[in-house]
């Protein structure tokens, strides 16, 4: 039998080269030689956007039809959304029961937010608890592996930690302790040479019209040091010199080179990848087209999705709740 992973996004908005490269490409890897389990996770999504809840619908629908057209299959994974199958919740309150206080304050990726997001209120009792829902989604179908990229591996670790803590405090092995499964992936930072966040509004979304992504990619950051067109680039530390690595890795060199002699400005060389990047973009978006008409089809496969994530997560809570003493039979 293959193993078992689940990954998710959380449905904040457009969908990103980020993710494209990030997690996309990857899935759809994976979905050839794992049992794929994939969540369009509405309530991480909660977690920051509780102020704003309206758009989560159609965010979940616009993400699913960008999924589709990376290539994901809804004959080769199990895609579903998250609040339907309700023994995440359930699982994250068990798991709640349990999870030192001090291991969620000290998570990396908990202090970043507070820190770099400034629009949103995120001092809130459900972003602290973020990395428990994240272990109980993962542990609630005993997946053997988790796909993260090493500034996810903190959260990874604390689902091993509280696995291992309950299996201990009910002397049963009753969930694996998940392995990381590195994404080898290039690194794309956002435009403004920080991390592609949606919350930093810094991306180029993957259903970006061409006119917008021209103008974002005019204002892109570029090499610092090189203030006159006359002065030497350094292409190795240039964020649109990194766009081409991943996006037209045979024009690599010859970028690198006309950046380092002053032959091209930055200017120019970031009216070129524009051009680049919506060539890309082009056939990814009119599949994405055409699944975004059939709205029916697109609410068929999360319907079925659900079906088959809520068969797995029942059983595993029928464990957990024998364990807990809180099974049906006591009454």
């Amino acid at each position: 039998m293959k193993e078992r992973i689940l990954s998710g996004m959380r449905p904040t908005g457009k969908l990103h080269l980020g993710h494209l490269v990030g997690a996309l490409e990857n899935w759809k890897e994976l979905q050839q030689e794992y049992e794929c389990l994939f969540m369009l996770a509405d309530w991480h999504a909660l977690m920051s956007e509780y102020q704003n809840p309206q758009e989560l619908k159609s965010n979940i629908i616009d993400n699913l039809a960008d999924w589709l057209a990376c290539g994901i299959s809804p004959q080769e994974a199990t895609i579903f959304i998250q609040s339907h199958v309700r023994e995440h919740l359930e699982l994250y309150m068990a798991f709640s029961l349990l999870t030192p206080l001090g291991l969620l304050e000290r998570c990396p990726t908990y202090k970043e937010q507070l820190r770099e997001v400034t629009n949103r209120d995120l001092s809130t009792y459900g972003f602290l608890g973020y990395p428990v829902l994240q272990a109980a989604d993962i542990l609630l179908y005993k997946a053997a592996a988790v796909p993260v990229g090493k500034d996810q591996l903190p959260h990874l670790e604390l689902t091993r930690q509280i696995a291992r803590k309950f299996n201990n405090t009910y002397n049963q092995e009753l969930f694996p302790e998940p392995k990381a499964l590195l994404t080898q992936t290039n690194r794309l930072l956002g435009l403004d040479g920080r991390k592609m966040s949606k919350s930093y509004n810094n991306t180029i979304a993957l259903s970006e019209a061409p006119q917008e992504l021209r103008k974002k990619v005019q204002g892109m950051f570029t090499d610092p040091q090189r203030i006159k067109l006359s002065d030497p680039g350094h292409p190795d530390k240039c964020n649109v010199c990194t766009y081409y690595k991943v996006f037209a890795p045979q024009r690599q060199k010859e970028v690198q080179e006309r950046c380092s002699s002053s032959r091209v400005g930055c200017t120019e060389c970031k009216r070129e990848l524009a051009e680049v990047l919506i060539k890309f973009l082009e056939p990814l978006q009119k599949k994405r087209t055409g699944f975004i008409k059939d709205k029916g089809y697109l609410r068929s496969i999360l319907r079925e999705g659900e079906k088959k994530a809520a068969a797995q997560a029942s059983k595993t809570m029928d464990q957990v709740k024998l364990l807990l003493n809180i099974n049906k039979d006591i009454c």
